[in-house]
């Protein structure tokens, strides 16, 4: 009785549902795999959501490193935001997601493409110790935008 209350405790924490999830694809009736698509505001720009995909292994200690990523404006993108990012090659990290139990995670980072005016966003795993370290990009052109003639005028300073 005691190893099923635990057991117990886990499954019901994994149907547990993420307010930022926007899809679940089942990867078949005898695996306990699914696809989570879920939703990532920037919380600096908030005129971009992104959208990845990753593989959940409920009954699993580690969740395969493998993710897809894809970000759009969905809302206005000013120039104080554009102002108020870190701008260095490395950028910052505006999402992290833990993806097992013993260092391993999916981090985004948005990295400031300033000759081209455009956001990237790098999805990526980590792991401390050793692994595969998978990662995927898109990227937000201010192409249209009222912040592309802004910087126009008055290019950010790294």
């Amino acid at each position: 009785m005691k190893f099923f209350a635990p057991l117990l405790a886990i499954l019901l924490l994994a149907g547990c549902s993420n307010e930022n999830e926007v899809g679940n694809v089942s990867l078949g009736l005898f695996t306990t795999k699914d696809i989570k698509i879920e939703k990532v505001n920037d919380p600096l720009v908030s005129g971009v959501t992104c959208h990845i995909s990753h593989i959940k292994a409920d009954l699993s200690f580690a969740d395969p490193s493998d993710m897809g990523i894809s970000c759009r404006q969905t809302g206005p993108i000013t120039l104080d935001m554009i102002q108020a990012i870190d701008t260095s090659p490395s950028g910052e990290v505006v999402f992290k997601s833990s993806k097992s139990v013993l260092f391993k995670s999916l981090k985004i980072r948005r990295i400031w493409d300033a000759q081209n005016k455009t956001l990237i966003y790098l999805s990526y795993s980590t792991k401390e110790v050793e692994g595969s370290h998978k990662h995927s990009m898109s990227t937000v052109p201010l192409w249209g935008n009222d912040a592309w003639g802004e910087l126009e005028q008055e290019p950010l300073k790294r």
